[in-house]
């Protein structure tokens, strides 16, 4: 029996990494032949606009499909993009050595964090086509590119590369390429239309990058491009200390182990976001741990108490220890306001919605939700909506039934916002496309190729808020519609049978026709508010005019709020009746008499936007009498908009031994344990 275990000991090797994703390249996206091509495409894009953010450059991307053997389904995939290149010591690393990366370390939203897609595609391409991958790099320091092929050996996770040399790199029209990189690969896969294609994910890419120009060749020689429609690149992500409600025991254990700190508190505040000197101190103290000791020095039991404190098991005064939220600079949401470009530069539509959310935690983690809705033209009114996913500005193209931002949809009731919807679940069907993201410095994916998101409780419900916000405005806006399209036929009509009626009662009598305006505004009885949104091109301002209309017998005194983007820059100009701000994005104007008959105007321009940015202005009113065509204002989220802006103005206090942890941590309010909904800025319905 002892030569039977020595024989099965020996037989016992170490596996490379790289050895065990060629053998399992499914893992990675790679599990069919229309699915590895869009994971090729994927990859190289993402590495494109991460090089391009990090280095503060508009992404100029060019992505061209070539079809080199039609039978044997072998495709060659270029991508060229005009970001800062990499340096020529470093391109066999990072193409040719799995878990080679600059981000999986660090706490901050990015495209990518294992630093295995790129090299990924390596690798596919030499086992599918036996051919290394050639790439050219252009850093600006350097007068001439790099130019290499790269392949990989998979028992050593290394790099091979062959062909290294390097040129002089030249734009078609002659002009020197300043900086960039370029890879052509090879491989089999196969380019087909549809939703899950090439083309899908370019298109989804462009909605949530509206910053980026991207070009796109397909096999057939079409050219597709997709425009930039912002100057404005995402906002500078920082990498954040870990949370102390997001670590595990063995990554405590090792931070412990290889920390140089002398003491115990100076670990913890060190080391970790959200610990003050205070809350440092009663962690410590509720896991029963000296204050000086040090880090190195502590004991299996030890570990077990200080995790349990962090996780609020262990309290003071019967309470959990109270810790800052992590800072939140180390997220870049999209924006309403390019969510809404991104979104109507794909779909023609006449109505968009779209909202983010504030900040949220969970498990230590930071993270933020958007979400979108476009409705109206050009859309399938019998088929499902169209369902647009994103995780950290990446297109989800996947697995869509089993992931949870899918799940976070079926679960609204979409009928009472105007979709239809069996049962009231499901994916909802009507002319409309609902796009969720989630920004976030650790998504949780359910497979290593990041197709769809694994269940969270908190974040589905932070999701679920969020749509549920936007269904509401999607349903005021068809209510608006309608009862603006009924009051347009009823007045229509008055218009046209009442002055008849009296034109012919009046030669049957033989006396003169009589003044009917007073018999009209009997009639109605409404008061309709008529609201135009143009972008004017002269101006390059986009105009605003609000009329109001008392179609009522009696006088009427109104306060008007209309929304308008100030957050995104805007400016209000050439608004004569004056007004006063009432809360950020919403003015005010008091009307103390519209008389019966009478109508009131309201005309100002919106500077600092571009065409497009500001398409439909919704409009409130204060009063007794109903305004068709606006919306009553709801005082409960004026105070709530006004609140956030207190809170984000002047932020908690602290005692003063937490200053140095404020400015580290900038309007963090401090929070309990982790036992539910954990919301930085209130975020509530």
């Amino acid at each position: 029996m002892a030569g039977t275990a020595e024989r099965m000991a020996s037989n016992q090797k170490q596996v490379a990494i790289s050895e065990f994703f060629e053998k399992n390249k499914h893992f990675l996206g790679f599990d069919s032949l229309t699915r590895s091509l869009i994971t090729a495409v994927k990859e190289a894009v993402d590495n494109s606009l991460d090089a391009c953010e990090e280095a503060r450059i508009l992404p100029d991307i060019r992505v061209e499909l070539t079809k080199i053997d039609g039978k044997k389904d072998i495709v060659e995939l270029k991508t060229e993009d005009n970001g800062p290149g990499i340096p020529q010591r470093s391109i066999e690393k990072v193409f040719g050595q799995l878990l080679f990366g600059s981000r999986f370390h660090a706490i901050r939203q990015s495209r990518g964090q294992q630093g295995i897609g790129i090299t990924g595609v390596v690798m596919y391409s030499q086992l599918t086509t036996g051919r290394k991958t050639h790439v050219r790099s252009k850093i600006a320091t350097e007068a001439s590119a790099a130019l290499v092929d790269i392949g990989l050996d998979t028992r050593k996770n290394k790099a091979t590369k062959s062909n290294e040399t390097r040129e002089i790199w030249e734009h078609e029209d002659g002009t020197l390429k300043e900086h960039g990189l370029e890879v052509t690969t090879r491989m089999k896969g196969k380019y087909q239309r549809g939703r899950q294609s090439v083309y899908q994910y370019l298109r989804m890419t462009s909605i949530v990058n509206p910053h980026a120009d991207i070009t796109f060749i397909d096999p057939d020689g079409e050219r597709h491009h997709w425009p930039r429609v912002t100057e404005r690149l995402p906002t500078k992500v920082e990498s954040i200390k870990p949370h102390p409600h997001g670590i595990h025991l063995g990554t405590l254990q090792r931070m412990c182990s290889e920390s140089k700190d002398s003491r115990m508190t100076v670990f913890l505040r060190g080391n970790f976001s959200g610990v003050s000197s205070r809350a440092a101190k009663e962690l410590l103290q509720a896991a029963e741990i000296d204050e000086k000791m040090k880090p190195k020095s502590l004991k299996p039991d030890h570990y077990r108490a200080l995790l349990e404190a962090f996780q609020g098991e262990r309290m003071i005064n019967e309470k959990p220890v109270k810790l800052l939220n992590p800072p939140t600079n180390c997220l870049s949401p999209i924006e309403e306001l390019l969510i809404k470009k991104g979104l109507s530069k794909t779909i023609d539509s006449k109505f968009v919605t779209t909202m983010t959310r504030s900040p949220t935690v969970t498990q230590g983690n930071p993270y933020q939700v958007e979400v979108g809705l476009i409705f109206g033209e050009g859309m399938l009114a019998d088929k499902p909506v169209e369902v647009l996913r994103f995780a950290n500005r990446v297109p989800l193209m996947y697995q869509q039934g089993g992931c949870l931002l899918t799940k976070a949809i079926e679960s609204v009731d979409w009928r009472q916002y105007g979709l239809d919807q069996a049962g009231g679940r499901g994916v909802p069907k009507g002319p409309a496309a609902i796009l969720v993201h989630l920004a976030s410095t650790n998504v949780q994916f359910t497979s290593e190729a990041k197709e769809a998101l694994a269940d969270n409780a908190e974040v589905m419900e932070e999701v679920r808020k969020a749509l549920l916000e936007m269904g509401r405005g999607l349903r005021k806006h068809l209510e608006k519609k309608k009862k603006m399209a009924k009051t347009q036929e009823k007045f229509e009509l008055v218009n046209d049978i009442i002055p008849a009626i009296a034109e012919k009662s009046a030669q049957i009598l033989g006396r003169p026709v009589p003044d009917l305006s007073g018999s009209i505004t009997k009639i109605m009885g409404a008061v309709i508010a008529e609201t135009t949104t143009t972008w004017n091109k002269e101006t390059k301002q986009t105009d605003v005019s609000i009329t109001l209309f008392n179609y009522t017998s009696r006088a009427r005194a109104y306060t008007l709020l209309v929304s308008w983007p100030e957050r995104d820059g805007a400016a209000m100009e050439h608004n004569d009746l004056g007004g006063r701000k009432e809360a950020t994005g919403v003015w005010a104007w008091k009307l103390e008499t519209l008389d019966p008959g009478q109508t009131f105007v309201i005309t100002y321009s919106l500077s600092g936007l571009e065409r497009g940015d500001w398409t439909d202005t919704d409009v409130f009113y204060r009063g007794s009498q109903e305004v068709i065509g606006a919306s009553k204002m709801d005082e409960k989220i004026l105070e709530e908009i006004r609140r956030l802006e207190a809170v984000a103005a002047a932020p908690e206090e602290t005692e003063h031994d937490d200053m140095d942890d404020m400015e580290q941590n900038p309007a963090s309010p401090e929070i309990p344990p982790p036992t539910g909904q954990q919301t930085l800025f209130g975020g509530g319905e």
